[in-house]
């Protein structure tokens, strides 16, 4: 199987080096990751200027530029053959209920979906992971689990996995995305020249958190898989948007 491997943290980040460690063996893997860390870039693409790829001595190709800068340019243009498959990872940090809005890594699965390939996203529940080996396992797992029944095309997998040894996981469960309280207020500083800066504040504490949701499975030691899909359409909302434009139709 042709893998293109993907992350947010950047080539050089040990998540990415352990999973391409743990599959190049057995897959044919090109790595195509972002020059430096670019957590929370979400699906920004670089538009306003062109893009530099380089290559490692080991091969890894790192550009400079988005998580979803790599994919898009990995499979419409660097790749000599398109790619079976896009997965993206192994990051540093939980990609739980929310957060998949803002990820960098769930971005560069969702390009590899946009254009037309099975993805996964796959996150350790820790922002100093100490087990990259288990996540890296599962993933070994699953794609032998795919080599048996492949997934549609339009399939995008956000795998989260907790940062424990891999024989004390648990299982897997299919789950679905918890939600998060808002997020924490911005933090003020002083520059050193006198100046108001913000940092973001952090996330926001568990929500939507109960059984069924992937903050649940994480919390009890299972691997957490929430199927994703592209389309953000509130369909239920739709009559009811449809009836509130004709009520006030009249004060247009």
């Amino acid at each position: 199987m042709r893998i293109l491997l993907s992350n947010d943290d950047g080539y050089l980040a040990p998540g990415l080096r352990a999973l391409h460690e743990a599959l190049h063996g057995s897959q044919e893997i090109t790595v195509v990751a972002p020059d430096r860390d670019h957590s929370g870039a979400s699906n920004s693409l670089t538009l306003q200027r062109p893009l530099s790829v380089r290559k490692s001595a080991d091969g890894f190709h790192y550009v400079d530029g988005t998580p979803t800068d790599c994919v898009h340019l990995a499979i419409t243009g660097l790749m000599e053959k398109e790619p079976d498959m896009v997965i993206a990872g192994i990051n540093n940090g939980a990609n739980l209920g929310d957060d998949v809005i803002y990820s960098g890594t769930v971005a560069a699965a969702t390009e590899g979906r946009f254009l037309g390939l099975p993805a996964m996203a796959i996150s350790m529940a820790s922002h100093e992971p100490q087990f990259y080996e288990t996540a890296a396992q599962v993933v070994v797992d699953l794609l032998g689990r795919i080599e048996e029944q492949t997934l549609p095309a339009d399939t995008i997998l956000n795998i989260n996995v907790p940062d424990i040894p891999y024989d004390s996981i648990q299982g897997i469960q299919a789950t679905r995305l918890g939600k998060r309280h808002k997020s924490e207020a911005v933090i003020r500083q002083l520059s050193p020249h006198g100046q108001e800066i913000f940092w973001v504040g952090p996330a926001g504490q568990e929500q939507d958190a109960g059984p069924g949701t992937d903050f649940h499975a994480i919390r009890n030691n299972f691997v957490s898989i929430s199927p994703l899909e592209i389309d953000l359409t509130r369909y239920r909302a739709i009559e009811t948007v449809a009836q509130w434009l004709e009520e006030t139709q009249s004060v247009v």
